[in-house]
């Protein structure tokens, strides 16, 4: 198995508790849900429910006419007790949707349909109902750009690269006949040509048992498609690092992928595109990677979406060895730190991490010293400490002309940065007004 890597970027230990892939935890179903009306990049969702109306697990209770959003469904079938601004873990307060769960209803149960010959248009409007999202753009978005361009090659990004978190790794070796379904539909939605599907290179117990599957494939589809194992270098899972790594092909700045013919997609997502297509089961619940230092039994749990940080304590019985000192909802290098456990998980939540004070060290930022370090390992090759100092400055035109834009916010420069400069958080604060000016 030829392992595929890139210059640049950094190596550490994964952190990840040999114990977290040996079961997942089918976690209770929350007593209550505090679901925020933005979970994506597009304009907040307007509420369709009223304080006291009943819900059904499902039932979307959110929605803007803007394309670029996605709605927000009724993670379980309940009462709505409150519509109020409630803490999101990236955005501060948003406008959320609160809802007790009806404990004398069951959770709904979902049966796998047919869908050959529906129309592409069809599986879109699908997609863009079940409010399937990530980190960026929804997918219904990012699939209707990419009809409009020419496709080559469809990337599957099942690695991990963040320390400590393991949820897709554990997908992957739970669902991966489900995932070659959701792939198939992104493939005849593209019209790619071919599939590469990225892994990492620590996770050969993922690449056989889809190299297995791969084989013995009886869809002519399916059979051409090929697996590529990543080196577990920082932050080989980024959509720019998977085409330089395994492609040796350089993105220019600000150039889209799909425009020179790639679409990368993540393994995450493509399942929960399985799950609306095949089940028209809504994004309403994902494997959460729960662990930490502090935690005596690190695990994978199956959490709703809405279930807060107070509620994984109380009812998931938490054990913990040490007090927290940081909760991490994401992985420690691109995750956010929580300034209170009332926080939810939403549709791009990976982990919660639990960390003690000896794990969770806070420095003070010191005079930078030019070491040129951060240079050195930035994997678009950026100047972070340049950027800074605009930023700092508030120049804009030159944290323009520094491409800060491209910038992956994987937070190596910060990592390596002996004057512990919090670089990523001006880095994102430059992207973010860069934003607001071109608005």
């Amino acid at each position: 198995m030829r392992e595929f890597t890139f210059r640049r970027g950094i190596s550490f230990s994964t952190r990840k508790s040999p114990n977290i892939r040996s079961s997942l935890v089918r976690s209770p179903l929350p007593e209550k849900v505090v679901l925020p009306l933005v979970q994506n990049t597009g304009i907040p969702n307007e509420p369709l429910v009223k304080k006291g109306e009943e819900v059904e697990e499902g039932q979307i209770i959110g929605k803007s006419e803007d394309f670029a959003s996605s709605p927000a469904h009724s993670t379980v079938n309940g009462t709505v007790e409150d519509i109020q601004k409630e803490p999101h873990p990236d955005l501060g307060p948003i406008l959320s949707v609160i809802i007790r769960r009806e404990k004398s209803i069951k959770a709904r149960s979902y049966e796998e349909i047919d869908v050959t010959g529906v129309p592409s248009e069809a599986i879109i409007q699908k997609i863009r109902d079940a409010g399937i999202t990530g980190t960026g753009l929804p997918a219904h978005v990012k699939l209707s750009m990419a009809r409009d361009k020419e496709i080559r090659t469809l990337f599957i990004n099942g690695t991990e690269c963040e320390p400590f978190i393991d949820s897709g790794h554990f997908l992957m070796i739970m669902k991966a006949e489900e995932i070659l379904k959701g792939i198939l539909i992104v493939m005849r939605i593209v019209c790619a040509g071919n599939v590469c599907i990225t892994i990492d290179a620590d996770k050969k117990d993922v690449y056989l048992a889809f190299e297995e599957m791969i084989k013995n494939s009886k869809d002519p589809a399916v059979r051409k498609m090929r697996l590529a194992l990543l080196g577990t270098k920082y932050p080989y899972g980024e959509e720019k690092m998977i085409i330089k790594t395994v492609l040796g092909c350089e993105v220019p700045p600000g150039k889209p992928l799909m425009d020179m013919g790639f679409f990368v997609m993540s393994a995450g997502t493509v399942y929960a595109i399985y799950e609306a297509v095949h089940l028209n089961k809504p994004l309403i619940e994902r494997i959460v990677t729960i662990t930490g230092d502090c935690l005596k039994s690190p695990a994978n749990y199956l959490v709703r979406i809405g279930t807060t940080v107070k509620e994984m304590i109380e009812r998931y019985g938490l054990e913990f060895c040490k007090e927290p000192e940081k909760i991490i909802m994401g992985g420690p290098m691109m995750g956010v730190a929580q300034s209170n456990r009332e926080v939810p998980v939403v549709k791009n939540t990976t982990g919660v991490i639990f960390l003690s004070r000896d794990a969770a060290r806070t420095y003070e930022e010191k005079e930078c010293i030019r070491c040129a370090k951060c240079v050195d390992v930035c994997p678009v090759r950026l100047s972070p400490t340049e950027i800074m100092k605009s930023v700092k400055a508030s120049c804009w035109s030159r944290v323009k002309d520094l491409w800060a834009s491209d910038c992956v916010e994987c937070g190596a420069c910060a990592y390596v940065c002996p004057a512990r400069i919090p670089l990523v958080q001006y880095l994102k604060m430059g992207k973010t007004t860069l934003k607001r000016i071109k608005k």
